[in-house]
């Protein structure tokens, strides 16, 4: 082939002539049409960077579509393994998490109702403190403020969830793992 400017005109023309060709042959064979955009993009990404070797003008479509075709396979593969990570992913999240037995206690519930009405900034650093076990100066490095600022923020919380849920920490069924997590106290 001759210079880069011949090389690109020709690409060109080859994008023009085939691109709906290769988009409804790619359409046909995949679930989204996201995916078969992808498809096409990767296939002229290919010509493109084997534009010095493209067989001749009557014989570019079949080798697009060979092209496509690989692309495709390589696409299906690519699902079949994303998928199968997905499914490894839900068996061992499904063996971590398991149902609470005790989710539907009444006291859980009240304390996700509270929770669910706190502020953002609160909400963050109380379930940090009890759910992460993070001390204040921790928390203040996660959140980006100082750490008597989260100190503050923590005793509003706590101060908040007090007045929405009580304080009695110790009625018959109350489900301990909520919020009740004994906190280290933090030197200061």
């Amino acid at each position: 082939m001759g210079s880069g400017t011949e090389q690109e005109d020709r690409f060109r023309r080859v994008y023009a002539g085939n691109f709906e060709a290769l988009l409804a042959y790619a359409l046909r064979r995949v679930d989204q049409p996201e995916d078969a955009a992808d498809v096409v993009a990767e296939t002229f990404l290919v010509a493109w960077r084997r534009s010095r070797e493209l067989p001749p003008d009557d014989e570019i479509k079949l080798w697009l579509y060979g092209v496509a075709r690989r692309v495709l396979a390589n696409h299906h593969r690519g699902g079949v393994r994303r998928e199968r990570l997905g499914e490894r992913l839900r068996q061992r999240l499904t063996a971590i998490v398991t149902r609470d037995p005790g989710s539907e206690v009444p006291q859980r519930l009240a304390v996700q109702d509270a929770l669910s009405r706190l502020a953002e900034t609160d909400r963050e650093v109380l379930t940090l403190t009890v759910w992460e076990g993070l001390q204040p100066r921790e928390i203040a490095e996660v959140v980006g403020a100082s750490a008597a600022a989260v100190r503050t923020r923590l005793s509003r919380a706590r101060s908040r969830m007090r007045e929405m849920i009580g304080d009695d920490l110790a009625p018959p069924g109350h489900v301990l793992d909520v919020l009740t997590a004994i906190v280290p106290e933090e030197g200061r």
